[in-house]
């Protein structure tokens, strides 16, 4: 008799060229992903070759009863490294039946920033540090945490190696392969300052494609961590105290800024995003206040200030971009749980649109 496994692992291929396509979306508290699967003919490369889609809105907090149709809207393919073969994961964005994004959707106004002619030229480049922290299911308390106590003080953990030292390293391993087999540009994960924390860094990327790749990860990071039976915290301060909290700094250059003379563009785009500080720390995260406090690699939520490889900054700029003149900046701010949609179209829109 077959096993759990062996079914589970079933090469469709072997019997029939229908797949399975996994439709994702972000539900209504604008953090959590939802997902269902449905069958399709054959193999599909393109999105707009996909159906659209609906689902009950009201069961995610994005509809009420009486008029309870969401529609999706497929937007970016992944290949699936969980179903494998020609099975797909599916980024889609929702709408009204008709055709009205709703509230939740950040996809369509990003995607309206994008492709304005004037950043569509800039060829923006984005990656994206997705710090996160993973918990022990039933208390809720890190990986590798004594139940009710503490481990040793920050120091020996960041891009540590040992049984003391770093704790979930199989889960963060399994993400990174099941990413780069989906496609997503992950370039690199590392373990963080606070015990039970880690990293993976998107990118470089291009425009929306860097949120939609984003949100695949963190879809495929919630599916590990259910079979691994562990908790994904993307709180930004999950532990009070003197313990680092968990951000998404955002990596960004235009065309203009990686060619010769760019440093001065660089300057000129920080100059702008610091007298849109409020509007953007607004838009960077729920409960970002927690983290941003001046401590911990942060600068105070209320400050503005940039500096040149300054990790208590707002914005960090490379040595290597003064260096050479030209190159790209890190905005420090965003919170871990931000929506890589709102971020990313909202620095694009404000160094490239905006005219102060």
């Amino acid at each position: 008799m077959s096993s759990l496994s062996d079914l589970i692992n079933l090469n469709l291929s072997d019997s029939t060229e229908k797949i399975i396509a996994e439709y994702i979306w972000v539900g209504g508290t604008g953090m959590d992903v939802r997902s269902k699967a449905r069958t399709l003919s054959g193999p599909v490369s393109d999105p707009s070759k996909l159906p659209k889609w609906n689902y009950d809105g009201s069961s995610t907090g994005q509809a009420p009863g009486e008029d309870s149709e969401v529609i999706l809207y497929p937007q970016a393919i992944f290949r699936d490294p969980f179903r494998r073969g020609s099975n797909i994961l599916v980024i889609c964005d929702a709408y009204t039946p008709a055709g009205e994004p709703i509230p939740t959707n950040k996809r369509c106004r990003a995607a309206k920033i994008f492709s304005h002619p004037d950043v569509a030229a800039e060829v923006t480049w984005y990656g994206l540090e997705q710090e996160y922290t993973l918990l022990q299911k039933d208390v809720k308390w890190p990986l590798g945490w004594p139940i009710g106590g503490y481990p040793g003080p920050q120091g020996p953990y960041y891009c540590g190696a040992g049984v003391d030292k770093a704790f979930g390293r199989d889960i963060v391993d399994a993400h990174y392969k099941a990413c780069l087999y989906a496609g997503i540009n992950i370039s690199g994960i590392n373990g963080e300052v606070m015990p039970g924390q880690w990293e993976f860094q998107v990118g470089p990327s291009v425009g929306i494609s860097a949120a939609d790749e984003l949100w695949a990860a963190r879809y495929i990071l919630e599916r590990i961590t259910e079979v691994a039976g562990v908790v994904l915290s993307l709180d930004p301060k999950p532990i009070e105290g003197d313990w680092n909290g968990a951000g998404a700094h955002t990596n960004y250059s235009t065309k203009s800024m990686r060619n010769e003379g760019g440093y001065e563009i660089i300057k000129k785009a920080i100059e702008k995003l610091g007298l849109k500080h409020k509007e953007h720390i607004a838009a960077y995260g729920e409960g970002n206040e927690r983290r941003l406090t001046g401590k911990h690699e942060t600068a105070d939520i209320n400050t503005f200030k940039w500096g040149v490889a300054n990790r208590g900054a707002s914005i960090r700029v490379g040595r290597d971009t003064e260096k050479d003149g030209k190159g790209y900046f890190e905005d420090r701010r965003p919170a871990s749980n931000m929506d890589p949609y709102v971020v990313t179209s909202m620095i694009a829109e404000t160094t490239i649109l905006w005219k102060p």
